[in-house]
């Protein structure tokens, strides 16, 4: 029996598709800059951490000589985060750029993401090793991490394994924090005055790695439609059973955008956006009567079933959990070895009472104990509560269950309530990447070599014009440090890229909002069906109904400004 699927045999054929000026040999290929860019808040902060990377120009690559780029390079690339579809064809990508450019160049990966830089535990990619993986889903082709590289002693073995390396470029492939990392790295070997070239890739299936220059991170592609498939058959099974209410929590993090795009695709009863609850300061009572309210007004038209889609990162934007957050991540830098040294959810909440503000005590004493003990539970590497952790999904269903009762006592609900929960996340990070995924992917391991051919440093490679024909994209890069703004992690201010959130002004949200009384209310589900990676263009290439929303709104804004 053959170790690897038949799906997996054709798809190491596919060839991905590239912008056309990735097609061309990297020595008639160069940069023009544009203006030069800066963050839009924080800047004087962000300019004093990084003197030598703050304020440089947006970079389009357009035909031109450029000598530079035949010269043999030792490129070492680093997978850091969580996975996320298409990670393996950055990797081809730069590595076929590498040695299309000139043979002799050698391309190294860090094994487990930024830790392997450190620790110097690498492998030499070669053709064979790099053939096995193309077009294939996951990380683990050298594995990934969070290894955060912040401490003079980190510093000090990545300078010196990228030094006995002869190493003169770096490629980081992640998030926010992954390319926080980057633009830290490319700082401090500009400032040491290190030749290595740092260039960042913009990756997480979140959709929180975007802004007006890049479009959508990779990964968010091939996730979305992995959660609208299973969704998109729960909803049928849903509406078959005519008698579960299914809740579903959706990765995202901090971000809603997951949710939303899955929202678009299925038009499920609820789509809950963590950014629309915070604008509206909505309470968590509120969010309660408001799905109580739609499945009363489902049950009086006969239909006790339903579905609604919560956010992972929902409890940072509800006002009570966020202070509740807030207030437990301020302190954490303080009280950690005490406080982890308690074993007991009461004498936690002893320690605690003193220590937290009366509504921030309040809020926690309200949760269910097995929510409550999630909220003090397991802390990421930067001292920070890991929301995913927090079994959001199900404390809606123990006060939503409550909620009904008193409604019923009141003679306000007369229906049943069979609810369910589910939080889909981890299967959609690492499944082969959908056509889109592939060739972006691969067009954004490309550009990140002609950024290392270009002589750059401290940028993230950026491939833009999503939703139109791959041969209209257009490659280049932005600078790191325009993307950041100060955040306080660990008790300390400090520059990092933002997240970008859903934005309440942008066609998605109001296409949501356009339809969500509909939804709502009627039986509208819709069954999106598996990732089709062979037939015609219009099933296997479609594209997010967020790039596509997004697309249509710049070009009426364009059509305006031309008027």
């Amino acid at each position: 029996m053959s170790d690897i699927s038949i799906l997996q045999k054709e798809r190491y054929n596919y060839q991905p598709a590239v912008p056309e000026i990735l097609k061309q040999d990297a020595t008639l290929v160069q940069v023009e800059q544009g203006e030069s860019v800066v963050p839009e808040k924080d800047a004087d902060s962000i300019k004093a951490a990084y003197p030598q990377t703050y304020g440089m120009p947006i970079v389009k690559f357009i035909a031109g000589k450029n000598e530079f780029a035949g010269k043999p390079h030792r490129t070492g690339i680093l997978l850091s985060g969580g996975q996320a579809p298409g990670g393996h064809n950055v990797i081809c990508g730069l590595f076929d750029g590498l040695k299309a450019a000139n043979p002799d160049s050698e391309l190294f990966g860090f094994h487990l993401g930024p830790g392997g830089l450190v620790a110097n535990d690498y492998e030499l990619l070669t053709a064979d090793r790099i053939d096995q993986y193309r077009n294939t889903g996951g990380f683990d082709m050298i594995g990934s991490g969070r290894t955060k590289i912040e401490t003079e002693e980190q510093i000090e073995a990545a300078i010196k394994n990228v030094t006995d390396l002869r190493l003169d470029s770096l490629v980081i492939v992640g998030g926010d924090d992954s390319n926080t990392n980057a633009a830290f790295l490319a700082e401090q070997f500009k400032q040491r005055k290190l030749p290595v070239q740092v260039i960042g890739v913009p990756k997480t299936i979140d959709g929180d790695l975007k802004n007006e220059y890049i479009e959508t991170s990779f990964g968010f592609d091939t996730a979305t439609k992995v959660y609208s498939e299973v969704i998109g058959n729960l909803a049928r099974d849903t509406a078959s059973a005519k008698k579960y209410w299914n809740f579903v929590k959706l990765m995202g993090r901090s971000a809603s955008h997951i949710a939303l795009e899955v929202g678009l695709q299925v038009h499920p009863n609820v789509t809950l956006i963590g950014e629309e609850i915070k604008a509206n300061n909505s309470t968590l009572q509120e969010i309660l009567f408001n799905i109580c309210h739609v499945i009363a007004h489902r049950a009086a038209n006969g239909e006790n079933f339903g579905i609604v889609l919560i956010p992972e990162g929902i409890v940072e934007f509800i006002p009570e959990t966020e202070r509740l957050i807030q207030e437990l991540n301020h302190c954490w830098g303080d009280y950690e070895k005490v406080f982890t040294a308690l074993t007991t959810l009461d004498s936690k909440k002893r320690w605690l009472i003193n220590k937290i503000s009366q509504q921030a005590y309040y809020t926690l004493d309200q949760l269910p104990d097995e929510i409550a003990e999630q909220f003090l539970g397991l802390r990421d590497p930067h001292g920070n509560i890991m929301v995913s952790q927090i079994e959001t999904e199900k404390l809606f269903i123990y006060m939503i269950r409550d909620y009904l009762a008193s409604m019923e006592a009141a003679g306000t609900f007369n229906g049943k309530f069979a609810p369910l929960s589910m939080f889909y996340g981890y299967e959609g990070r690492a499944v082969p990447p959908s056509n889109f995924d592939a060739n972006y992917c691969y067009s954004l391991g490309k550009t990140a070599f002609m950024l290392i051919a270009n002589g750059l440093t401290g940028y993230i490679a950026n491939v833009r014009n999503l939703a139109k024909p791959v041969s209209e994209w257009t490659a280049g890069g932005i600078p790191l440090t325009m993307m950041m703004n100060m955040e306080e992690r660990k008790g300390k201010m400090v520059p990092v890229i933002a997240k970008s959130l859903v934005d309440l002004k942008g066609a998605p949200y109001k296409e949501l909002v356009a339809n969500r009384f509909n939804w709502a209310n009627k039986t509208a589900y819709v069954y999106p069906g598996p990732i089709q990676y062979f037939g015609p263009s219009e099933i296997c290439d479609n594209i997010t109904e967020t790039l596509r929303l997004e697309e249509g709104s710049r070009e009426k804004k364009q059509q305006k400004s031309q008027e």
